[in-house]
């Protein structure tokens, strides 16, 4: 495999470092089975369009099979010369058979080939995502499901607000990667588009039958411009962005984790199988997995905004520049998939305190803004019932209690519609139930959005 497949028009050998420089092959070989894929219904289309005889069609097939299990075995040699992926398989393919694996690049350039890997590739691995995506979500359906009668501090400015229940802030995730979800099968419906017949882009002067071939591999349409087809790179920054968001949620559960499995907090206990220990603290349990996918969401990130360097000025159409895209794409995949199954193995294990959440929703004032609601549904104005409550705040902190350790008496030095009915008011059980608005923290709300989620997922 040493002569290049275009070298008819150089009168000069490639410079090594040049063929270096240019070569792609570390990254794009891991798309050699769906370029030998599209490579097969390319050939299949070209025979049933007379373009090639039947038998050639039989020998390159064939041919293309075994190259398959030469890569997969291991066997297979990779020369940087040959640059591509594409390009290795062809040169192997004519070792194997002949001059009739000549016949193959009929009609179609390596522009409209790699834009079809990429697809048939992103197309796989979105799919892939989603499934792992949904079993995230009914791990948080059980986990919500199992805690929902647990009481902890919600939470504004990393500061104690008012009390919620677990189940209701777990399932807070639930809504996030729902979101997730249907963003990605969004994005499906772009990259579920058949570019191959678009050649290097003017399209070509051969009868080919592209409604045929994207039914043999699977498309739900055919593109539309030739020239668009094989500059378009919009369904990988696309799904960049889903990731990019994805992984944010990630990142804010893993954080949530890791304080709450702190002794500050002490939450939650995160199961051994998913930490780490420390080479000199004999007593560290470390959230390790937390903390490398919070690391993880920066390496998508990057990956979007180098995708987007990379595609920001260039003029139509193919250009060099675009073969960069396939590593930023492949280390975001790798890290958005491995981040969403790990999270789905881990969460069912996780062990919850649930003394240690309803102290802390105890203290604090986080019953304030109900004694407000107290003071309006008495009829006082809700600014002023605000001001109140604020008053009643300060005069606690100064003698050190919380609002439902004061008595009556001092209570109502701050208003006298307050009567004994207000310490039932401000009992955490109440305040919850109380939150009866749809979407909110009530017993009942919260059953109602977890039966929701059942019905879909489980």
């Amino acid at each position: 495999m040493t002569t290049k497949l275009w070298d008819g028009r150089f009168a000069e050998k490639t410079d090594e470092l040049v063929e270096k420089f240019t070569s792609s092959i570390d990254t794009d070989k891991n798309l050699y089975s769906y370029d030998i894929q599209g490579s097969i219904a390319h050939c299949k289309m070209l025979a049933k369009q007379s373009i090639i005889t039947n038998d050639e069609a039989n020998r390159i097939i064939k041919g293309l099979s075994e190259i398959k299990e030469e890569i997969k075995s291991g066997v297979f040699k990779y020369e940087d010369k040959l640059e591509d992926i594409h390009m290795h398989i062809e040169a192997r393919l004519i070792e194997k058979i002949g001059e009739t694996a000549k016949k193959l690049h009929t009609a179609r350039s390596r522009n409209d080939q790699v834009a079809l890997d990429v697809r048939m590739y992103l197309k796989e691995k979105t799919l892939s995502i989603i499934n792992e995506l949904i079993r995230l979500q009914k791990a948080l359906i059980r986990f919500a499901k199992e805690h929902k009668s647990i009481i902890m501090p919600g939470y504004t400015h990393m500061q104690r607000a008012q009390p919620v229940l677990f189940a209701h802030h777990i399932m807070a995730y639930y809504e996030m990667f729902e979101r997730d979800i249907q963003r990605f099968e969004d994005s499906l419906k772009r990259t579920d588009v058949m570019p191959l017949g678009a050649a290097a882009l003017a399209g070509t002067t051969y009868p080919i039958d592209r409604d045929y071939i994207a039914k043999l591999l699977n498309f739900s349409q055919i593109s539309s411009n030739s020239i668009d087809t094989v500059s378009d790179r919009d369904f990988i920054i696309e799904f960049l962005s889903c990731a990019s968001i994805c992984m944010i949620h990630l990142s804010r559960i893993s954080e949530e984790f890791i304080l709450w499995s702190g002794a500050e907090f002490n939450f939650i206990e995160l199961p051994d199988a998913f930490t780490t220990g420390s080479s000199i603290m004999p007593q560290k349990k470390n959230p390790d997995i937390c903390e490398l996918t919070r690391g993880k969401t920066g390496s998508v990130f990057g990956a979007l905004i180098c995708m987007l360097t990379i595609m920001k000025g260039l003029p139509l159409a193919y250009n060099r520049d675009m073969q960069e895209d396939k590593k930023p794409l492949f280390d975001a995949v790798r890290a958005i998939g491995l981040c969403v199954k790990i999270y789905a193995d881990m969460l069912p294990k996780i062990k919850t305190n649930k003394n240690a959440m309803k102290k802390a929703a105890s203290v604090g004032f986080l019953n304030a803004t109900d004694f407000a609601d107290y003071l309006a549904s008495k009829g006082m104005p809700f600014r002023d019932a605000h001001n109140c409550a604020g008053k009643a705040v300060a005069y606690a902190l100064k003698n050190k209690k919380e609002l439902h350790e004061l008595t009556l008496k001092e209570l109502q030095g701050f208003s006298l519609l307050i009567k004994k009915d207000i310490f039932e008011a401000l009992e955490l059980e109440n305040m919850i139930e109380r939150r009866v608005s749809s979407g909110s923290t009530s017993y009942k709300n919260v059953s109602y959005a977890i039966e929701k989620a059942e019905k879909k997922y489980l």
